[in-house]
């Protein structure tokens, strides 16, 4: 006959339990706890008067962020979720469950204050040689701005509408002069109307000053790849020197967009399966050698990962040291980008950089002029 383990969920404790007991003792909780136990709160938000609900600790909150982040739980939300289904992040909370508003908020409210702490953690983390910044792990995720993709407008489209707008507030001046005069309409209303116009007006010029500006930026930050490119051609002769490289262009394109309510934030998608919204595109460095803490985070406003290696990398604070080995996905396949990071000195004496794809690498990358040579990372 078949024999089974007891499944009685009815079963009461019959003593307390202890969530020590549920947490194994390498669990990166205890390490989190006590670090967070020497970290100064003076620079933290604290209601000292008293007064109204009484409020978590801040080592309580500021431990359950760096433990949730650690393991890859950013949301607000999943943060609230995981501290009841989660052992690891209930033993951090002390069994306490707060909402999704109150964790933001502590964030929010105590935003370089989390930081800073959290660099204290890394510090002790890495002293204790739990972070060793050997090998990294880089990705980037998407993240919905707060605004809709329908509010982003096009550097042509612009002008148009500012043309538009400026005849349409012309004649709402003349008909507003017409109002005054006959008295027939009522004159309150025509000055707000003319004010929307003339809102929108300045919106959208502001908008096209933007991608003028970015433009001119990117025109500039692509110049001495142009001037190398002159200089090469102008040194072969005949069939050999190709077609005459085109200067970088110092005006935006027609269909360069920006977005009214959130002009830092771009069109982008996840993938070709995916629809276009209106995001930023968060980076993200871990210890990948076992703490799987994050030991570099920025915002990106570029879709792509291709150009986001060495500004990802340059995230690591100094104290930390240098990583001797990238792992990234094929998305950051950039051979500048990895020979950058070897002449600045940002990796250590080994030098990899693997994306993640079958196939073999070589210890030290080597990169083509003309096109990319792959065979420099491991697929």
């Amino acid at each position: 006959m078949s024999r089974f383990v007891d499944c009685g969920r009815d079963q009461a404790f019959l003593l307390p339990p202890d969530l020590r007991d549920w947490v194994p003792e390498d669990d990166l909780a205890h390490f989190v706890i006590e670090a967070v136990e020497r970290v100064d709160l003076g620079a933290f938000k604290v209601n000292r008067r008293g007064s109204g609900s009484a409020q978590y600790h801040p080592r309580m909150m500021l431990a359950l962020l760096i433990y949730c982040y650690a393991n890859g739980i950013f949301s607000s939300r999943r943060i609230e979720r995981a501290s009841r289904r989660d052992l690891g992040v209930r033993f951090v909370a002390a069994n306490n469950h707060p909402d999704h508003d109150t964790i933001a908020s502590f964030r929010r409210e105590n935003l370089g204050a989390v930081t800073e702490s959290f660099l204290q953690v890394l510090l002790l983390a890495k002293e204790l040689k739990l972070v060793k910044v050997g090998v990294v792990s880089v990705d980037g995720s998407k993240f919905d701005a707060n605004a809709s993709k329908h509010r982003s407008v096009r550097y042509d489209r612009a002008g148009e509408l500012i043309e538009q707008l400026r005849l349409e507030i012309a004649a709402l001046m003349e008909r507003a002069e017409a109002a005054d005069a006959s008295a027939a309409e009522d004159p309150q209303a025509l000055p707000e109307e003319i004010a929307r116009r003339e809102a929108l007006c300045a919106r959208l010029d502001a908008a096209r000053r933007r991608l003028e500006a970015q433009a001119k930026a990117r025109a500039e930050a692509e110049r001495a790849a142009y001037e190398a490119k002159v200089a090469a051609r102008a040194g072969r002769k005949g069939r050999a020197k190709g077609k005459r490289p085109k200067p970088p262009e110092g005006t935006p394109r027609g269909d360069e967009q920006s977005n009214l309510s959130d002009p830092d934030s771009r069109l982008m998608r996840k993938s070709k399966r995916h629809e276009y919204r209106q995001a930023y595109n968060a980076q993200a460095v871990v210890d990948a050698g076992g703490s799987q803490l994050i030991v570099g985070a920025r915002v990106s406003t570029c879709a792509s990962d291709r150009n986001e290696l060495v500004a990802d990398i340059g995230e690591i604070a100094a104290d930390l040291g240098r990583p001797e080995t990238v792992l990234a996905d094929n998305g950051y396949a950039n051979g500048a980008a990895a020979a950058a990071l070897v002449d600045r000195g940002a990796l250590g004496d080994s030098k990899h950089i693997f994306l993640v794809r079958d196939g073999d690498g070589q210890d030290a990358p080597s990169f083509g002029n003309e096109r990319e040579d792959l065979s420099a990372f491991q697929f």
